[in-house]
């Protein structure tokens, strides 16, 4: 056995590994043994010639209590012999610890002469002592190696120190040990006590040394110092080492049994909530149930890998959060849409061309350019399956069908429908979803219809997509466009979902109704197709096919009690109705209905009476008539010219009115005109003022007239350039005083050099036009393309004539014989030279 303290106490107990049992020796009094039974220890006699006991792992102090093991031969052998003469032996510290058997070489100069107090033999051969040390020696002279060390020593004297600053340093190292035994656990309640009654500054640091967890070269250092000064700033540097270590090592400990103590109510929280569950009857493997069930639902939607990985992540979490934490709830939630989503399901589209022509006639009449852009898809489809879905943008106004019109795409495709009304959207997390993070966060609209759809290439409709707004929240329209690029969306991410979804086999058909709000980009991303507005023939046709029939099965009547002559229907769209499209027509449709269910209602179970609607049983259900046609009434007079104007609901008749009186020459706009329409109208008056001498008007008579211009329908905005030729007709009209003639319209605009310049919505205006009843228009020379647009049936019923300059324009809506007669009329009432 080495001849080591004998140390019971565990390894991580702290500093003061050797307090229980390495101690001060104490009085009765209270006072260490340095002072009150000083007498005792100090004037013990050292021998000059001591036996010398080799120690390992440790270092004796004097003025210390400690209990040694003796295990050698050679040391037992000393014990034997040298105890029956002299209580007092040498304690040196040996410099090899591993080394059993040290020559004189291996052993340190200085040690501790020491007194043993008690000896127990133990069953095993080994020797268990107790000793005191006394003080410091320094061996002068081994005199014997065998069988034990026998040396020459010396007393060593110690130089004390003094001053101010040494006595608080010793105040200082006194109170720091006290914060440093209240720190550390497992230290004997006497150690405290044993610290506070030292008063030898050589002793206190001693008592430290022997105390502190210090290796055995620190403390055979501390051993040799002899300058009590120098001894006490490295004890007071070792002790704050120590107290800065033991205060970290408290503050964790506390944390840990913080964390431990939360975790142990968390756990018997969670197993008085099964317990509660389990009475109630509800099941106590929920979770792990569902847990399970989200496994084999994502197995068998069977996603990429990446969105596999991140489902299995999710899941792993999932495993070890409470079910009541609101983080439960939505992984949960995120976990059911990614199982839920149809990630490989697709749907059968019906090739059959014959069949889907079928499908598109019987729900819509006309709109054949929108019907042949479908049978091409279809066609290129048949020839390559693994084309990407076109992006379609329905463009018209409204009433027209372009809603509908996605219901009756899907159904002769074969696919899933769904749509998305975009109006009003100003939030772009609409379209891109809300990150997990928020509470109450959900994926896009897009992935949202995708779910409800149960495939993952339906035929989706985006409705409205010109009146996506803007604010704080983002750009939705922005959003889209990657969502509508072919190219891009087959990896589209939703915030929410997190992982990329394919869109790329999803037919997205958009409507709009202007695409002067739709941002290019979005634009150049969708294919247009213009939808214009139905002509009278078209309405007519609607209305007996789809409009009557629907109307009176809503009503509850029957085609046999309820029937419509052409003249009935004539009638409603006549006279009250003048729209694009068919909605306020299916409107009107429905009241007359209406009116004859009540009838029906009223008359006895049996009665067999039946209606036939004609125009006098329309106007006594419906009232006057709404819209009275005004055109030769409103153009008798000079100054008013029909002009034609194209809105986001289609094509309008405008009427452009000029009047003159006494003034100042001024001109003034009014009917809620825009600037560039004002613009037209200033080049109007200039260009007619360059143009006055032709028809030898005297610009003279100008300055004393003011012209005031206005256009109809007050409440109404409008603007643009397209009134530019209408405006000038109307200057001319009236300051040449011929009427414009009936039935006549024109659009198109004006330069300041008279050239008449192309305009845009061509289709649109005639169509608003032939509403109307006009019969002539006149369009701009280079809009001639735009006549190949225009519906046939228009084109039977109205004269286009095509101009090129505005002196065109007036021989056509004034008269050539008109003209002649005003100009020599203004040169007779011209002055004579």
């Amino acid at each position: 056995m080495d001849h080591t303290a004998q140390n019971n106490e565990p390894q991580n107990s702290g500093p003061f590994l050797n307090a229980a049992k390495a101690t001060q020796r104490q009085s009765p009094s209270g006072k260490s043994s340095s002072n009150a039974d000083s007498t005792r220890v100090e004037h013990v006699p050292i021998p000059d010639l001591l036996p010398i006991l080799p120690v390992r792992s440790t270092v004796m102090f004097p003025g210390t209590v400690m209990p040694l093991g003796v295990g050698r031969p050679s040391s037992r052998r000393l014990l034997d012999e040298s105890l029956p003469k002299s209580k007092v032996i040498g304690l040196v510290a040996q410099r090899d610890e591993d080394e059993e058997n040290p020559n004189p070489s291996g052993l340190y100069d200085i040690g501790t002469a020491a007194m043993v107090l008690k000896l127990v033999r133990q069953p095993d051969e080994s020797i268990s002592i107790i000793v005191q040390g006394l003080t410091r020696i320094r061996i002068k002279k081994i005199t014997q190696n065998k069988p034990y060390f026998i040396a020459h020593v010396e007393h060593v004297t110690e130089r004390s120190g003094s001053g101010k600053k040494f006595d608080a340093g010793v105040s200082q190292i006194k109170e720091q040990s006290r914060q440093l035994i209240e720190a550390t656990p497992n230290v004997p309640e006497q150690a405290l006590s044993v610290l506070m009654n030292i008063d030898n500054p050589s002793h206190l640091a001693d008592f430290l040394a022997t105390n502190l967890n210090l290796d055995v070269q620190q403390k055979q250092d501390l051993l040799e110092e002899l300058d009590v000064a120098k001894r006490i700033r490295a004890v007071h540097q070792y002790v704050s080492n120590h107290l800065e270590i033991a205060n970290l090592q408290q503050k964790i400990q506390q944390d840990v049994q913080t964390s431990i103590s939360e975790n142990q109510r968390k756990y018997v929280l969670r197993e008085q909530l099964k317990a509660i569950q389990k009475e109630l009857g509800e099941s106590e493997d929920g979770t792990e149930q569902t847990i399970i069930d989200l496994r084999k639902r994502l197995e068998e939607a069977d996603p990429p890998q990446k969105v596999i990985t991140e489902a299995q992540r999710d899941l792993d979490r999932l495993e070890t959060i409470p079910p009541a934490s609101p983080e439960y709830s939505m992984l949960l939630g995120y976990l059911e849409l990614l199982a839920e989503l149809p990630w490989n399901i697709s749907s059968k589209d019906m090739l059959d061309l014959d069949r889907a022509r079928k499908t598109l006639d019987k729900d819509h009449f006309d709109l054949d350019k929108v019907k042949r852009r479908l049978i091409e898809f279809l066609a290129v489809r048949k020839l390559n399956p693994t084309g990407r879905g076109p992006i379609l943008c329905l463009l018209g106004p409204p009433g027209v069908g372009k809603t509908s019109l996605g219901q009756s795409i899907a159904d002769a495709l074969g696919r899933q429908f769904a749509r998305i009304s975009l109006g009003g959207i100003r939030d772009e997390a609409e379209i891109r979803g809300h990150r997990r993070t928020y509470i109450g966060a959900m994926p896009g609209r897009i992935i949202q219809e995708i779910r409800r759809a149960g495939t993952n290439n339906p035929v989706m409709m985006l409705d409205e997509i010109d009146k996506v707004g803007a604010d704080f929240r983002g750009d939705p329209a922005s959003a889209l466009l990657e969502v509508l690029d072919p190219r891009q969306n087959n990896a589209f991410v939703d915030r929410h979902l997190d992982v990329p979804f394919d869109l790329s086999q999803v037919i997205f058909i958009t409507t709009a109704n202007y695409m002067g709000t739709v941002p290019p980009a979005l634009k150049d991303r969708m294919e247009v197709i213009d939808i214009p507005g139905y002509t009278d023939n078209d309405k007519a046709q609607i209305a007996r096919r789809y409009l009557v029939p629907r109307q009176i099965k809503e009503n509850g009547l029957t085609a046999s009690r309820c029937k419509w002559k052409p003249t009935g229907i004539r009638k409603v769209i006549n006279d009250y109705t003048r729209e694009a499209g068919v909605r306020e027509l299916e409107r009107q449709i429905g009241a007359v209905c209406r009116a004859i269910a009540a009838d029906v209602a009223e008359l006895p179970k049996r009665s067999k009476r039946r209606w036939t609607v004609d125009a006098d049983l329309v106007r006594k259900h419906l009232g006057p008539e709404k819209y009275v046609r005004e055109l030769d009434i409103r153009v008798k007079t000079p100054g008013v010219v029909i002009g034609l104007a194209y809105t986001p609901v289609g094509g309008e008749v405008l009427f452009i009115e000029a009047t003159a009186y006494p003034g100042k020459g001024q001109v003034t706009l009014t009917g809620q005109i825009g600037d560039v329409m004002r613009e037209s109208a200033t080049a109007a008056m200039s260009l007619f003022k360059t143009r006055a001498s032709s028809f030898a008007f005297d610009l003279k008579t100008l300055t004393n007239r003011d012209i005031h211009i206005h256009v109809p329908a007050g409440a109404v905005p409008k603007d643009g350039p397209s009134a530019g030729v209408a405006i000038f007709t109307a200057i001319a009209s009236l300051m040449l005083d011929i009427p414009s003639r009936p039935k006549l319209a024109m659009t198109g605009e004006i330069t300041l050099r008279g050239l008449v310049l192309p305009v845009g919505g061509i289709k649109e205006k005639t169509l608003a036009a032939s509403r109307a009843g006009i019969r002539t228009v006149l369009l701009p020379q280079l809009n001639k393309g735009s006549l190949e647009e225009i519906d046939p049936q228009v084109k039977k019923k109205m004269k286009f004539i095509l101009v090129d300059t505005v002196e065109q324009v007036l021989e056509h809506a004034l008269g050539k014989q008109q003209l002649a007669k005003a100009k020599k009329r203004f040169k007779t009432s011209l002055p004579s030279k």
